[in-house]
């Protein structure tokens, strides 16, 4: 595989920017680039404090520090390293540059867990926690993505496959090998006896995926009425804000005013509406 390169940090002024590489060859990049105070043998979950230089004539770039990450102990399993310079999106930028202009490729959105995936360190479901990490909104919804992403979701799934594997073998081997007296005879009421327990644990995973998916991505509660009846005044007092225009003129809200707010760790997203009425204006109705 190629080695990817991208700058990890959300664009913007900040004390300290990250640049992420991964690849089989992002050490020898590294070597072209940075100069580091203390050079040496490179050894995994270390860091080394030194310069990034341009390429062609060593021109400083920023002062650095450079952790090193060697396969398959790291987040992709392969050889890694993160270059936490000063944050701003100028010497971001041009790091990101010397690294692309000496071999490496710039990474797609979500290719370093996606390449955790591939090679086996993470699945689909942990995959998807590490998104539901960074876009969480609430403390509630970042438990829940944590719980997952350190493989409580998995196990269950993992046990009830290899329990329903385990049945099917078994009964594979009453079909095709009755003479095995060692193998237990699975009959009808002992097989739905032992799906019971499967079908029930299945059901009450999908009963709290719906109580995730509100956690996840909240409640959406609409504000409909007549007009002048105090939508408006009621998205403010939620929000605590002077969100939405009020006046005592019917039909002041035409678009749908939006706001978010979050009660008992739950994200409640309000919308106010415009009055219901039978109306000749033009642009109201």
């Amino acid at each position: 595989m190629s080695t990817i390169a991208a700058i990890s940090t959300a664009p913007g002024n900040a004390g300290i920017g990250i640049i992420r590489l991964s690849g089989d060859d992002c050490f020898k990049i590294l070597q072209k680039i940075f100069k580091p105070k203390n050079k040496g043998e490179i050894k995994g979950y270390t860091i080394k404090y030194g310069n990034i230089v341009k390429s062609e004539n060593d021109e400083i770039i920023d002062e650095v520090l450079v952790s090193y990450f060697v396969a398959p102990k790291s987040y992709t399993k392969e050889n890694m390293c993160e270059i936490n310079s000063h944050g701003g999106i100028v010497v971001e930028n041009q790091i990101l540059e010397e690294c692309l202009k000496n071999g490496a490729v710039l990474a797609e959105p979500g290719e370093f867990t996606k390449r955790a995936f591939l090679n086996g360190r993470i699945d689909l479901t942990q995959a998807e926690a590490v998104e539901d990490i960074i876009t969480s909104t609430t403390d509630k919804s970042l438990n829940l993505s944590m719980n997952q992403l350190t493989g409580s979701l998995k196990k269950l799934i993992t046990d009830t496959r290899k329990t329903m594997v385990n049945l099917m073998a078994n009964i594979e081997v009453n079909i095709d090998y009755p003479e095995y007296e060692d193998a237990e005879n699975i009959t009808i009421p002992l097989l739905k006896e032992k799906l019971v327990p499967i079908k029930n644990k299945l059901s009450k995973l999908l009963e709290e995926s719906k109580n995730a998916k509100i956690i996840k991505d909240g409640i959406d509660v609409a504000l409909i009425g007549r007009p002048n009846v105090g939508k408006s005044s009621l998205l403010n007092l939620f929000l605590e804000e002077e969100k939405a225009i009020v006046t005592n003129i019917a039909g002041t809200t035409r678009d749908i005013v939006e706001g978010q707010t979050i009660i008992n760790g739950i994200k409640i997203n309000f919308i106010d509406t415009a009055g219901i009425r039978n109306t000749t204006d033009v642009v109201e109705k």
